[in-house]
């Protein structure tokens, strides 16, 4: 398989990522596919398993780290600010369907988790995604977020902190950074035990930095990653279990996309997804039906 690396610039911000394909020869245009993960992830942790799945059935798979993040660059650092994070699929995506080794104009975005709200987000603000699949989409507004970080209560203390952390940076520059995930630490952004975070073998990889800027509590929490869906008429396929995170609104946002959907409900927890054989091959079959479908010419 090979791998290599790209650059693009997004509103003066240089993106980096990595290109797969099981052919080396670039005279063969292949369907390609753009593969993002979770929140506070890189682009070796998820999105690279799928991407390597995806071109062993004969995608170009592109992955990127987002703005901020990982090998990217951007100010500030570690932040999760859905708005950048929409922007920069829609770089990524304007500039996949340049490429002459792929077919024109037919370019799927395949995301996992929060990336999906994003993904979707994207499209409806006219990224060139032609096809798109959510595999375990973490979908929220405010009310359906708010039982994961205990209720109005906690909502309301972690936008005291991120406001004060905001006014941190404005006066000083300096980011105050919290865990992006430590079981039991109610100031990190992921505070649930979770073994896909906390395990080298799996998503606690050397290129992912463990950090999140306070402050982006005050994005995240108040971000609607439902109200896209009317305005999204993409062909969509969503992979998901009663197991994983806010399955009603899945099936909500399905409901209410303008075009063509497909629902393909599975078992499996929500990190299940992220790297577990049965999870990741059943979400990639089906996910290379979808593509084959709507992304060959």
């Amino acid at each position: 398989m090979s791998i290599n690396p790209f650059l693009i610039v997004d509103g003066g911000v240089s993106l980096s990522g990595r290109v797969y394909r099981e052919s080396d020869d670039l005279f063969v245009r292949q369907p390609a596919v753009i593969v993002t993960g979770s929140w506070l992830t890189v682009k070796e942790q998820m999105a690279d398993r799928y991407a390597r799945a995806l071109a062993a059935r004969g995608f170009t798979a592109f992955t990127f780290d987002f703005a901020g993040f990982g090998e990217s660059a951007g100010e500030p650092r570690q932040a999760e600010m859905p708005t950048r994070k929409i922007a920069d699929i829609k770089a990524v995506a304007a500039y996949v369907s340049t490429l002459s080794f792929v077919h024109p104009r037919k370019v799927g975005h395949l995301a996992v988790c929060a990336s999906a709200q994003y993904g979707l987000a994207a499209i409806a603000a006219g990224a060139p995604i032609s096809s798109f699949v959510s595999v375990a989409g973490w979908f929220h507004d405010l009310e359906s977020v708010a039982p994961f970080y205990g209720g109005a209560e906690g909502v309301a203390g972690r936008l005291d902190r991120g406001r004060a952390a905001l006014e941190d940076y404005r006066q000083t520059g300096a980011v105050r950074m919290v865990p992006a995930y430590d079981a039991g630490n109610d100031r990190a952004a992921m505070a649930l035990p979770m073994d896909y975070y906390a395990n080298s073998e799996r998503g606690a990889v050397p290129a992912w930095t463990n950090e999140m800027a306070e402050f982006s509590w005050l994005h995240w929490l108040t971000f609607d990653g439902l109200s896209s869906a009317p305005l999204v008429a993409t062909p969509s396929l969503f992979v998901h279990s009663d197991d994983c995170v806010l399955p009603e609104n899945v099936r909500g946002v399905a409901k209410n996309l303008d075009g063509p959907v497909q629902l393909a409900w599975t078992t499996g927890s929500q990190i299940d997804f992220y790297d577990q054989p049965a999870q990741v091959d059943f979400a990639t079959e089906a996910a290379s039906i979808h593509f084959t479908r709507t992304l060959t010419p």
